[in-house]
């Protein structure tokens, strides 16, 4: 038996210990997302708190995923809210299409791509949840 490989594969070892490290300590360190990244839609809202959105359905009709559902209302001074704006995001792809459709820029995908939950309904986001804070 030659000692040969065994000293290679000692080598070999002794060069991968101190060699840089390629993964990150996951959760202690996050990594970091680059500019094009598409992660968890939000919904911007104005200086007064409210959201911008008009309920105009666009996102919800461009939608592939059918992923948004968007409950229109009228205030008495005729403009239009989202009574009730949810985003699935269990069928929610990710793909911009209702940032793109937003005559408003009231929805926009965020960074954060953190959004495993324990239980399906936990993945429905409302109104409240989306708020960009």
């Amino acid at each position: 038996m030659s000692i040969g490989p065994i000293l290679r594969g000692l080598g070999e070892t002794f060069r991968q210990m101190f060699a840089p490290r390629v993964t990150i300590l996951y959760p202690e360190e996050r990594r970091e997302v680059s500019e094009r990244f598409r992660g968890r839609p939000q919904l911007d809202v104005d200086k007064d708190g409210r959201v911008k959105c008009v309920a105009c359905t666009l996102c919800q009709t461009v939608c592939p995923s059918r992923a948004i559902r968007i409950e229109p209302a009228e205030a008495p001074d005729h403009a239009k809210f989202p009574q009730r704006f949810t985003v699935d995001l269990s069928r929610c792809i990710f793909c911009g299409f209702c940032q793109e459709a937003c005559p408003k820029g009231a929805i926009e995908l965020s960074r954060l791509y953190e959004l495993a939950e324990y239980e399906r309904r936990r993945l429905l986001y409302d109104q409240e949840r989306l708020k960009v804070r």
